[in-house]
């Protein structure tokens, strides 16, 4: 099989309607069609294995040692050994164990068949330990890494093009249901990879294909293993009423807190990352030991779980709004503080996705806000994850549909108010940034 090129420099893009109406094309569908059914419940695999890691090494682990509760003191130990098995990952193994997460959510290419592993150990290692980031990114190279090789091993002459396609449906098939959408996962592949115009229908057919195929793959083995589907999704979301001017000018200052703040945790760990990344090994172990000392100081200060400053946030979004009377403006400052140090520090560290962090520090920062007059909570939480993933992301439109395809039907009635919020941050974010920083222009 072979499809024609997508376009290299140089050389003359082809009609991508002429290519659509070739056989060759319609059977790249029918491949992707098939990949998708093992790939996204490979993903399924990997996201329920990250989950019992959680579960074994946070909870059960210390039980099986005698403690009734977990100790506030447990994660700096545990954090330890997830920064050595880290680092052991990324310096011996094939690929440096993938995405630099302090980079952004970037377009690197699918990883080859000898650097799966090492990208697999890495973001278990990472995620499954406590580090401060989300599945993402790993998903992201792990379908597309997937698709690759098992085309490869059907078809070993396939073109390169028609070999890129079927890793972007890879990818597609493996993050279908982590965000609450196969629909907020396809913008974020689309903005992530710069693509426009026809070339960007050109490649969308199979991964959309693939993403709703996974979707169904996930909702199915959710039901049938009973582990649930692993999805970004808050059950019972509090009414907000119509916005109000005063929550228009709650928007402008959520957008400017959160470019500074977030430029400021990108800023940091890409200022660790240089110091870590000659001295892999023991300055991981470094930055790990640190993350636990924030979580132990959080559960310390405030009485909370250490595991709030730990992990990527995710499962923790709903009760953050849902329960939000149980956080006081006191506790949400300091687990602001310590999340977004731990965050840097694991973005500078180790391997995973930059995005349900950014989402859980901007909702708690919209939650802080809304005990102020003229911001109620369900839209500061919406504004606040908006206008962080821009500024960490750099990606306008999956900001705005993470933000409201989340909140069900309340997420139309704040859409107005994200929308402003995502514009000031990322226009804003921008201007902040080095006008010569690689892998920071915006698209």
């Amino acid at each position: 099989m072979s499809a024609e090129p997508v376009g290299t420099p140089g050389t003359e893009s082809p009609d991508p309607r002429a290519v659509i109406r070739t056989r060759s094309y319609a059977v790249l569908l029918v491949m992707v069609a098939i990949l998708g059914v093992p790939i996204s419940a490979a993903a399924f695999g990997f996201l329920a294995l990250v989950h019992e890691l959680q579960n074994l090494t946070y909870k059960d682990l210390p039980h099986a040692l005698g403690f009734d509760d977990t100790p506030t003191w447990w994660p700096v130990p545990l954090l330890a050994v997830a920064g050595l098995l880290t680092a052991l990952s990324i310096r011996y193994l094939p690929g440096t164990g993938g995405h630099k997460p302090a980079e952004g959510l970037v377009e690197s290419g699918a990883p080859t068949a000898a650097e799966l592993p090492g990208v697999a150990l890495a973001a278990l290692a990472s995620l499954g330990l406590g580090a401060v980031l989300g599945p993402e990114a790993p998903l992201i190279a792990i379908g597309g890494g997937l698709a690759v090789c098992a085309v490869r091993l059907l078809k070993p002459g396939i073109e390169p093009s028609a070999s890129a396609m079927v890793a972007a449906a890879g990818s597609f098939a493996a993050i279908s249901a982590l965000l609450g959408s196969p629909l907020a996962g396809a913008f974020l592949l689309m903005e992530a990879s710069g693509l426009a115009g026809m070339m960007l229908g050109l490649v969308l057919v199979p991964g959309l294909l693939a993403s709703g195929i996974g979707a169904l793959i996930f909702v199915g083995l959710g039901s049938w293993t009973g582990l649930g589907t692993y999805s970004l999704a808050i059950p019972h979301v509090p009414h907000t009423p119509t916005p109000t001017v005063a929550e228009f000018g709650w928007a402008l200052a959520l957008g400017v807190a959160a470019a500074f703040a977030g430029t400021g945790i990108r800023r940091l760990a890409l200022l660790l990352q240089d110091w870590v990344e000659p001295r892999r090994v023991i300055a991981t172990v470094g930055t790990a030991v640190a993350i636990g000392v924030l979580a132990l100081l959080y559960a310390e200060s405030t009485g909370g779980d250490a595991s709030e400053v730990l992990y990527s946030g995710q499962d923790a979004l709903g009760g953050l709004l849902t329960e939000d009377a149980k956080y006081s403006v006191g506790t949400l400052l300091v687990l602001i503080t310590c999340k977004a140090l731990a965050y840097s520090l694991s973005l500078s560290s180790f391997r995973g996705g930059p995005i349900f962090p950014s989402m859980f520090l901007g909702a708690a920062g919209g939650l802080v806000l809304s005990h102020l007059p003229g911001l109620n909570a369900t839209s500061g939480f919406a504004m606040g994850i908006g206008a962080m993933c821009v500024a960490m992301l750099k990606l306008p439109m999956t900001s705005v549909l993470l933000a409201t395809l989340l909140l069900g039907s309340e997420g139309i009635t704040v859409m107005p108010l994200v929308i402003v919020s995502v514009v000031v941050s990322y226009v804003l974010v921008l201007r902040l940034e080095p006008s010569a920083t690689p892998n920071t222009e915006p698209r």
